[in-house]
């Protein structure tokens, strides 16, 4: 069996905690980070805005990108060594939702976290990205709350009876 976790800062301690309760035993472990390429083209724009009136050779975007790649092996590391298991690190740049399904093509399960609104039971408690790898996983998918899940006095009330027809 081939399981996959999806690291994101904030909320990557439980998805580990959950993938060390969960995966069976011999399965592959893979802990998988994703990188937006958005965050270091924003600085290589930005640099390139200057007209050539910057300084060759300090492109801001170069840096961030060396930045982000360090942010992501760091968490990778600590994750696995969390995690205490054997495991594949993988950190991929792309636009996450994609990133993380194609990832998971060889897997079976998928670990992650909710990532919206914490306080309250709900649809709301998942953002875009990770509303769409739930929706297109190829695999099963396994999703945690970051924290203690909120109580169910948190759902809306239900919906009134509609009028009945006579």
């Amino acid at each position: 069996m081939n399981v996959t976790a999806w690291l994101v800062e904030g909320t990557w301690p439980a998805c580990v905690d959950a993938l060390r309760a969960h995966a069976p035993d011999g399965a592959a472990l893979t802990l998988l980070h994703v990188s937006d390429p958005d965050v270091p083209g924003v600085a290589h724009g930005a640099f390139a805005g200057l007209l050539g009136r910057a300084r060759a050779g300090h492109d801001p975007g170069s840096a961030v990108e060396g930045m982000e790649a360090e942010s992501a092996a760091g968490l990778l590391a600590e994750a696995a060594e969390r995690l205490g298991l054997p495991c594949e690190r993988r950190a991929v740049t792309g636009r996450a939702e994609r990133a993380v399904v194609a990832a998971c093509r060889d897997a079976d399960l998928l670990v992650l976290a909710r990532d919206g609104e914490r306080d309250r039971l709900g649809p709301r408690s998942l953002g875009p990205a990770s509303r769409f790898v739930v929706d297109h996983a190829p695999c099963q998918v396994l999703l945690v709350w970051p924290e203690r899940a909120p109580d169910v006095t948190t759902l809306p009330p239900e919906p009134p009876e509609p009028p009945q027809r006579r």
